[in-house]
């Protein structure tokens, strides 16, 4: 992201992420149009334009009051990025969702009333971020780049409150986690020498704190059996976009499957997708699982390149998708786009007939936004789709879903989606933060776009820990098999007892035994644009 979107100091910007301010009820909406002040602190002119910006720019545009009721110079409390993610937060509370009756935004908190930071819109703070890796809050320690700067390592807790235990989730490609040999499945026993798994309340602090630290001594047995007892050091590495990939054979059906962790760029991502799919290709895969159950997206160009590995070429120049931005955005009236200079890749500004480009440059109507399929690689014989989704498969990841909906046989298994169709691109303010406000719907062919509450799977099961991605005995994996297999969902029992015909066991993890994600959500969701054609 940041390779594509590093702003000039011409630029203001906003706010909203991980704060947990008391919430503020958004005023009435006033039809007065006080303009504002041209002078003020820096900290009023960047609140200013966070609304100024809102105004112009976001989806919900219409529903955001005038300046003097919104009153942006109003927030003082606390330091600088504090009040603009407030100011972000509460601008984004405005429009309401008719389904639900509650904001677009609103993201529920652990205690069910709203989390206090916006469900889609952020902020970002350059001067905090990691040099190497895209590390605000709420966004990953990989970034859609590819950089890791952490442990690379990720937990689950399964079973009760007084007996449980904490098993290895994902593990980044790349990582120092990686590196020890240490795997998806594998059981943790000690935590910096403390054992753990008695005591989930009182022990829960204790994991979280010595995972979010910079080195971590962890013990504990295989999948395989074996025993290991490593300390993993955070560090900077590059990594992978793919957890695992595999083919099986099921009644005479050559099943593909990808663990795909995130949407990152073309230069990262292409490639190795590439790989995979001419593989598949080369093996005669009829069919395919894409695990995409802790994707939170990235890339919509990567997202399009995806769809144009999984689609047929009878699709070819058939709508994929559109972007909609609001009706300023689609007539040319975001004039204040002009603030935003257009750069290219290495980031330097772009020029056309000896006058650098802005934002403001560019088209947005629908029309110019829309994008048709066009098939890519030599995979042309997918039948059936099956999508592994969560709470943390998000934007880019259900804008893939989205795309192949009206066109193919598509199941999803697993828990409901996180529920984001909208994307944006970054504005930059003080030279120092990139906000990202909810800009654009992605709509499919069929004119679908309303899943802000998430997809919901055809089969529902929770997430097997206690297999490694790909395993056909991980409980996701089996329901998907057994759907291309024979074409209908069946029971985890039936399920169980099928598989323990053949030698082989799953996981009760759907029924008696309660699975909990142990790190704290550093996960990024979402969809990022930077191809427009200009006007």
């Amino acid at each position: 992201m940041k390779n594509f979107f590093i702003l000039s100091a011409l630029v203001f910007l906003f706010a909203a992420c991980k704060k947990e301010p008391a919430v503020i009820q958004p005023p009435t909406t006033s039809t007065t149009t006080t303009t504002a002040p041209a002078n003020g602190t820096r900290r009023q002119l960047t609140l200013d334009s966070i609304f100024l910006y809102a105004k112009e720019v976001y989806y919900w545009n219409d529903a955001i009051p005038a300046y003097d009721a919104f009153n942006p110079r109003s927030y003082t409390s606390g330091s600088n990025l504090a009040s603009y993610q407030l100011a972000l937060f509460n601008l984004s509370q405005y429009s309401i969702n008719p389904a639900t009756g509650k904001p677009y935004e609103f993201l529920a908190g652990s205690s069910g009333g709203n989390a206090g930071y916006s469900k889609y819109s952020y902020i970002k703070d350059q001067g905090a971020a990691n040099p190497v890796a895209y590390i605000p809050d709420l966004q990953g320690s990989v970034d859609i780049e590819g950089n890791g700067y952490d442990t690379g390592i990720s937990f689950s807790a399964i079973g009760t409150s007084s007996a449980y235990e904490v098993r290895v989730k994902s593990v980044s490609q790349g990582s120092a986690a990686d590196r020890t040999g240490i795997s998806r499945g594998d059981i943790i026993n000690k935590i910096n020498n403390t054992t753990v798994g008695s005591n989930y309340n009182s022990e829960v602090t204790l994991i979280n704190v010595a995972l979010s630290a910079s080195s971590v001594r962890l013990a504990g047995k295989k999948v395989s059996g074996a025993t290991f007892d490593v300390t993993i050091t955070r560090t900077s590495y590059k990594s992978s976009p793919i957890y695992k990939d595999t083919v099986i054979t099921t009644n005479g059906k050559k099943v593909g499957y990808i663990a795909y962790a995130h949407f990152s760029s073309a230069t990262n991502s292409n490639s190795v997708l590439n790989a995979i799919f001419s593989r598949f290709a080369g093996t005669g895969v009829t069919d395919l699982v894409i695990d995409l159950r802790y994707n939170g997206g990235g890339y919509v160009s990567t997202a399009e390149h995806f769809t144009n590995l999984i689609a047929p070429s009878s699709l070819n120049g058939k709508i994929m998708f559109r972007e909609k931005f609001n009706t300023l955005m689609q007539s040319g009236g975001a004039t204040i786009l002009k603030n935003q200079p257009s750069l290219d890749g290495n980031n330097k500004p772009q020029y056309s007939n000896g006058r650098m480009l802005t934002y403001a440059d560019y088209s947005y109507r629908e029309q110019d936004n829309s994008y048709n399929f066009q098939k890519a690689g030599t995979l042309n014989s997918i039948q059936k789709v099956v999508f592994i989704i969560s709470g943390n498969t998000a934007s880019a990841s259900e804008m893939l879903i989205n795309n192949l909906r009206p066109y193919m046989d598509v199941k999803l298994v697993g828990k409901p989606s996180y529920g984001k169709p909208v994307g944006f691109f970054p504005v930059t303010l003080e030279n120092n933060y990139d906000v990202y406000y909810s800009m654009f719907t992605s709509i499919n062919s069929a004119g679908q776009t309303d899943y802000f509450s998430g997809f919901t799977p055809d089969w529902d099961t929770a997430d097997d820990v206690t297999h490694d991605f790909g395993d056909p005995k991980e409980a996701c994996f089996a329901a998907a098999i057994n759907y291309i297999s024979k074409g209908s969902f069946i029971s985890t029992s039936s399920l169980a007892t099928l598989l323990s015909i053949k030698g082989e066991k799953i996981s009760s993890t759907s029924s008696s035994l309660e699975v909990r994600d142990l790190n704290e959500d550093h996960s990024f969701r979402g969809m990022v644009e930077h191809r427009f054609k200009t006007k």
